[in-house]
């Protein structure tokens, strides 16, 4: 135990022998779910570095300290909802801002900084041990979910002015998004029969299909539940930027991606198509003396 450091010094190195407890945990439980392959292993070893680094601050704190049960709950069932690739960089990510608690902890504890070194390894590591289904095809995921954003956006918000009538824009914008949906995956399928990079084209075209669908749904949900066709269009454009900034995070943590620059693209490009498709139903509704 080391008796001359100052009191501030003293609680970050507690902060930080309970981060690498808790991390400890999920690594360990990680791997324990992988069982005895490559990315099992790394993720041990890993697990076994962040217990050495719990047992070098308790060697100078001279205390057992308890981990974040719920830090560990949650990181688990991360990765079993969005992937182990997503929960494992959200880690790293959370252990480069650690780095700036280690440096102001070496001006007092300069053997310190070998953690550092330690966590930089982490990180070179676990973004080339993994490889998951999933980010294999993350490309056909954005390519339904990004042409169904900015099509059925811009038909739905054409719709809207040109038919004020929730019930039909919905019962229209359904057919539309389903048959697109088709059209998509077929295409996708012959996309990824030419290309030679691996993929399967049954499950390239299978990802964008219903990464289509699942985003049509959502769009076309608030027309089903209000009755207000203003209100519904301003609802569906709400749940387009919202799945645009929750598609555009994971991306940017699990692929180290820019988020804003995505994302702005993104939210940029469908709300422009969709106020285009509004003064576009306007003038068609006018024109052609429409009255539903």
């Amino acid at each position: 135990m080391t008796d001359n450091l100052s009191d501030r010094t003293r609680s970050l190195i507690l902060e930080a022998q309970r981060n690498e407890l808790t991390e400890y945990l999920i690594y360990d439980r990680l791997a324990a779910r992988l069982g005895d392959t490559e990315n099992g292993r790394v993720l041990k070893q890993i697990a076994q570095d962040e217990l050495n680094h719990n047992a070098f601050w308790k060697h100078h704190t001279g205390v057992d300290v308890r981990p974040d049960r719920f830090k560990v709950w949650c990181y688990v069932l991360l990765s079993r909802v969005l992937g182990l690739t997503f929960a494992t960089k959200l880690m790293e990510n959370g252990e480069r801002s650690a780095q700036d608690l280690y440096d102001a902890v070496s001006q007092e504890l300069p053997e310190a900084r070998h953690l550092v070194e330690d966590e930089d390894e982490h990180e070179r590591v676990l973004l080339g041990m993994l490889d998951e289904e999933g980010l294999r095809y993350v490309g056909s995921v954005v390519l339904g979910l990004s042409d169904a954003l900015v099509e059925l956006t811009g038909s739905l918000a054409g719709l809207t002015l040109a038919l004020r009538n929730t019930r039909l824009i919905a019962t229209t914008g359904l057919i539309v998004g389903l048959s697109a949906s088709l059209s998509m995956a077929a295409s996708e399928y012959l996309s990824t029969q030419s290309d030679e990079d691996g993929r399967d084209p049954k499950r390239a075209s299978l990802y964008t299909g219903a990464a289509y669908v699942m985003t049509v749904l959502l769009l076309i949900l608030p027309y089903l539940v209000s009755g207000n066709y203003l209100v519904a269009l301003g609802m569906t454009l709400v749940v387009a930027m919202l799945i645009v900034l929750g598609f555009t995070y994971y991306v940017s943590v699990a692929m180290d991606v820019p988020f804003r620059k995505r994302f702005v693209q993104m939210a940029g490009i469908s709300l422009g198509v969709a106020v285009l498709s509004f003064a576009i139903g306007y003038v068609v509704r006018e024109v052609f003396g429409i009255d539903v």
